[in-house]
């Protein structure tokens, strides 16, 4: 698995500048034809830098971090990460943005401070840390699993990641519900029930990924009892919200099932996504995995070519499935080469 930092746990006290500064000028917000440059993003966060600088010179401590936070929203990781390292011994929040940067090496090159910092939060006695603290031994617990910073230990990340989970707490986090229930489907000896629990717990408290994943454990009899109709209402919610790899995965069911025409329109869309560009983007909207997106591309894309090559559901056109045929491969080789096996042996 390749994994991904869990973003900054929402504050009870904390919400976006940009949300602060457009509920107080709701006319900002309201559309108007003559003057369209007023309402672009760009206009806002300008307008969000000059409130904050207005209020640092008052002394606002907050707006320090509401500054550096407004950074790294926009990408501006070098400023974010001057901004944080000015006010970390007196703002928690800069503290977990510090190690989430050091970690991924946003605006400077990765190194063990993220794992100091995610430590120095995990160890905080501070009440005000405590909504940090769950999504905080997430990530270290990420750590331990990829060894970066400190040495390998699945023991150690699973500790992490169950304390972070907290029994399924919908106020921890719930990514690690998640991250369990890929762990125990993964690791070996597989452990299934333990996998469809943790995916049950991440699915109920919103997350995509485990919804997705909860489709196909109830339509291969993973963990659980083989239930179609119960796979096909996850799959499909899964798909609707934007979780890529449910779609790939309804595009193979479609095919199997032989509703071709079904699965030449949804593969098409799916199978057209841009590799470069949109997986990032979906990946930070879903909050799903960029490994299984990619697997969910390189699936659909290869139906879709299968499709092509046959003539099922569309005129056949030879050039049109070497290209898809080819994205598969690309995206996702050891997918496309099991795809391929299965054209071998008649099965697809």
């Amino acid at each position: 698995m390749n994994l991904t930092s869990e973003k900054l746990p929402t504050n009870p006290f904390y919400s976006s500048i940009i949300a602060q500064y457009a509920s107080k000028n709701p006319k900002h917000l309201q559309w108007r034809k003559e003057n369209t440059d007023q309402y672009r993003h760009a206009h806002l966060v300008e307008k969000a830098l000059k409130i904050l600088k207005e209020r640092i010179i008052r002394g606002d401590s907050l707006a320090y971090f509401l500054r550096g936070q407004l950074y790294f929203e926009e990408g501006w990781y070098e400023e974010a990460l001057e901004q944080f390292e000015e006010i970390k011994e007196k703002d928690h929040q800069a503290i977990y943005q510090l190690g989430v940067m050091y970690y991924d090496g946003l605006g400077t090159p990765p190194n063990a401070k993220g794992v100091e910092y995610m430590k120095k939060i995990i160890e905080s006695p501070c009440p005000k840390v405590r909504h940090l603290q769950f999504a905080a031994a997430y990530n270290l617990g990420r750590a331990y699993y990829e060894g970066k910073g400190v040495q390998r230990s699945d023991v150690e990340a699973e500790r992490l990641w169950l304390f972070a989970a907290d029994n399924g707490n919908p106020k921890a986090s719930v990514k690690a519900q998640s991250i369990l229930g890929l762990y125990y489907a993964t690791k070996e000896p597989k452990d299934l029930e333990k996998a469809f629990y943790w995916h049950s717990e991440a699915c109920g408290n919103g997350n995509l990924e485990s919804q997705g994943a909860l489709g196909l454990m109830y339509l291969y009899g993973h963990g659980i009892r083989q239930d179609t109709e119960a796979a096909l209402h996850c799959l499909r919610e899964a798909a609707e919200r934007g979780n890529v790899y449910a779609q790939g995965n309804l595009v193979e069911y479609y095919y199997k099932m032989k509703f071709f025409t079904k699965c030449v329109t949804f593969s098409k869309r799916i199978a057209d996504y841009d590799e470069v560009n949109d997986i990032p983007m979906i990946a930070n909207v879903t909050e799903c995995l960029p490994e299984f997106i990619t697997r969910g591309i390189a699936m659909a894309s290869f139906y879709h070519a299968r499709c092509l090559q046959l003539g099922l559901g569309i005129n056949k056109d030879e050039a049109a499935a070497k290209h898809y045929y080819s994205k598969a491969c690309r995206l996702n080789p050891v997918l496309a080469d099991e795809l391929h096996c299965l054209i071998i042996y008649q099965r697809i």
